[in-house]
């Protein structure tokens, strides 16, 4: 009796010490001017045009979270353009140039974003090779689906699916990207994940199962086939440039900015930031005013007005013909939509 008295002793004075240094560990500090600059890195040697797209003028730099957001519950250090250099990232190169997108089950035209369209929007973001694979039916019974108790919704285990595409990657493909209309869980101590993406094997799986209407028995709403696209255009290129080696931006509203939830998600631009940018760049070796024209194209196509204005105003910006301008933070759409 004695001994499991001071376990028990010894396992409180255990949780109090944890309890004392997690409690100590300090929260996000938004970043100073100084802070940004060192993370954009030297501009020493570029050309006129791309100091000016490198510049942070026209960008909104994070500021607090509110609580419940990404940085209040993961205050990530950040990372610069000169740390990422450093890690030798996985870039777009010979014989690997391709990214492939492998739809996964069924994606039903009535509740799905438009496949071809996700196709032109990842070549525009990353201008690159986009090939669309075959949609594929992997039997159920390969995996670990589970039913999840607050939306009721079956979801399969990503590390299953990512096994499952690993062997499939192919030999002039820097990245394999899964897409599917099905909802994911990375563990079972998890709610849910939009995706998940191993560096290494270059292979990534990506849900936009939330996204749809109907999912939890939420109805649709009016432009919710726009909503769809937007969101799923959103986490394609957050997921596909953590792929790339980028990791969650700290520093100003960025795509890459992490989200803990669907209202955090729908706040953040579809841009990426400068320091995002460079990154991005240095990997992929893409001329940067060409690329704008290409995501401004794109925006206009699908009638993303409000994203090719900025772009227009952007590349003027870059071209030295205008002040630049800053992207608004739009109020996120309700949780609930669809």
């Amino acid at each position: 009796m004695a001994w499991k008295a001071l376990k028990r002793l010894g396992l409180l004075l255990l949780g109090v010490w944890v309890a004392f240094w997690l409690f100590r560990l300090p929260g996000f500090t938004p970043p100073t001017a100084t802070a940004i600059g060192s993370a954009i890195g030297s501009l020493d040697g570029l050309s006129d045009e791309d100091r000016r797209a490198f510049s942070p003028e026209g960008f909104v730099p994070l500021g607090k979270p509110r609580p419940g957001d990404w940085l209040s519950v993961f205050p990530e250090p950040g990372q610069g353009f000169d740390r990422y250099r450093a890690a030798r990232p996985n870039r777009l190169a010979a014989p690997r140039t391709v990214i492939a997108l492998l739809p996964l089950w069924e994606f039903d035209a009535g509740r799905s974003p438009s496949l071809p369209a996700l196709q032109a929007f990842t070549a525009a973001f990353f201008q690159a090779g986009v090939r669309l694979l075959p949609a594929q039916a992997p039997p159920p019974g390969e995996f670990h689906p589970r039913r999840n108790p607050q939306s009721g919704q079956i979801q399969f285990l990503t590390t299953d699916l990512l096994a499952f595409l690993k062997p499939q990657v192919g030999t002039d493909v820097h990245s394999l990207v899964g897409v599917t209309m099905q909802d994911l869980y990375p563990d079972p101590s998890w709610n849910f994940v939009f995706g998940e993406a191993t560096l290494s094997d270059r292979v990534g799986i990506f849900s936009f199962a939330r996204y749809a209407p109907g999912f939890s028995g939420n109805p649709g709403r009016t432009g919710w086939q726009d909503l769809l696209l937007r969101r799923s255009c959103k986490v394609l290129a957050h997921e596909t440039g953590h792929m790339f080696g980028l990791l969650h931006c700290v520093f100003f509203e960025c795509v890459m900015n992490g989200s803990n939830h669907l209202g955090e998600s729908d706040a953040r631009p579809m841009f990426l930031c400068p320091v995002c940018l460079r990154k991005l760049q240095h990997a992929a070796g893409f001329d940067i005013r060409a690329r704008y024209v290409a995501l401004a194209g794109f925006y206009k196509q699908v009638g993303f007005t409000s994203e090719a204005d900025w772009i227009d105003r952007r590349l003027a910006f870059i071209a030295g013909t205008a002040s630049p301008t800053a992207w608004p933070s739009p109020a996120p759409p309700p949780a609930s939509s669809p």
